[in-house]
């Protein structure tokens, strides 16, 4: 069990301190639920309603919140969601991946290794690829010919990286990702598909996380270009020749198509799809379930799609869409004759 007093978590927060220095926190949790022993944080007011009957040994606040209802201590921070995170990693209890060399990993006599590298069992790992300190790689996974994996990155299980992918310092790629796969590219002659060949490959930053079960294509003749400090969810398709800039999140289930660049800083909701051959500047949000196809040269927040509604007012706007046509002719029809009504007056 892991135990910090709070003097510790302060440190670790900076944030202002106001209670007992050396009471004991032993978890994280919800400030529904938190106890004795648990630190939580408040940085939406909705939740301020739970204040009154928390008994948590400490609330990390916004400073832009009042605390005066919570009896017990309190972190006071600029930020507290950055803070709780903070804290929420000196918690964290994820095991490892794997420990030590598997003699159950298959792994290429030339194989360079750095210090301290785990490999889990019946993982394969091929010739020329150069492994950097504290790398860990999970059971189950493939490296392919000439891989590059940085400091202290980590491979969760099954994980697929092809040939000649360069990954940084610092990342973690999260089960069943695929990193390196031939880009989506085809002649078509007479009707026959002809594939072209993908010679590219795929360069990732440092401190990037790539989800679970997330495809990133390698390029067709230049690479595919993930920037650093970028977080990719859970089923992502990025195709290949994309650039992601650095900063930029993109959550789940998201579909990038080809050669399309995506700026610094941007956030692109789950289930959005993206056309390819677009460029989208700095700064952009895109919200859930947006279909983007044209570039994006302005830094702002962009959706489309239709809001849920119950079914009976869906199937009214969805008729509607369909004679949009024949309003629009009308519309002209009505605005003709008021130009000719005020024309003959």
């Amino acid at each position: 069990m892991i135990k910090l007093t709070l003097a510790e978590l302060a440190s670790i927060t900076g944030g202002k301190l106001y209670g007992n220095a050396n009471a004991i926190v032993t978890s994280v949790a919800p400030i529904d639920k938190a106890t004795k022993g648990c630190i939580t944080f408040l940085s939406n007011l909705k939740y301020k309603k739970y204040l009154a009957n928390c008994n948590a040994t400490a609330i990390i606040f916004d400073k832009k919140i009042g605390y005066e209802q919570f009896q017990g201590s309190v972190l006071l921070v600029d930020d507290s969601y950055v803070a709780f995170a903070k804290v929420a990693q000196v918690f964290d209890i994820t095991p490892k991946p794997s420990e030590n060399i598997s003699t159950f990993a298959v792994v290429h006599e030339n194989v360079l290794f750095g210090k301290s590298v785990s490999i889990g069992a019946h993982s394969i790992i091929e010739s020329g690829v150069k492994l950097g300190d504290n790398t860990i790689i999970g059971p189950g996974c493939f490296i392919g010919r000439n891989v590059i994996l940085g400091k202290n990155t980590t491979v969760w299980a099954n994980v697929t990286i092809y040939h000649e992918v360069i990954i940084g310092n610092q990342c973690l790629i999260q089960s069943g990702a695929v990193i390196g796969s031939d880009g989506f590219g085809y002649a078509n002659e007479k009707g026959e598909w002809i594939k072209i060949p993908q010679v590219g490959t795929v360069r990732i930053g440092n401190r990037v996380e790539i989800g679970a079960c997330t495809t990133i294509d390698r390029g067709a003749l230049e690479d595919t270009i993930i920037e650093d400090n970028v977080i990719l969810d859970n089923q992502l398709q990025i195709a290949h020749n994309v650039q992601i800039g650095y900063g930029t999140a993109i959550a789940g289930g998201t579909i990038i198509a080809g050669s399309t660049r995506i700026g610094k800083y941007c956030t692109i909701g789950g289930g959005s799809v993206i056309n390819g051959h677009i460029e989208i500047t700095n700064g952009v949000t895109i919200t859930g379930m947006s279909m983007v196809v044209r570039g994006i040269s302005k830094k702002g927040v962009y959706s489309s799609g239709i809001p849920l509604q119950l079914n009976k007012d869906w199937r009214k706007t969805a008729t509607r869409v369909h004679r949009i046509d024949e309003m629009n002719k009308r519309l002209k029809a009505l605005e003709r004759l008021f130009k000719e009504s005020k024309t003959e007056s």
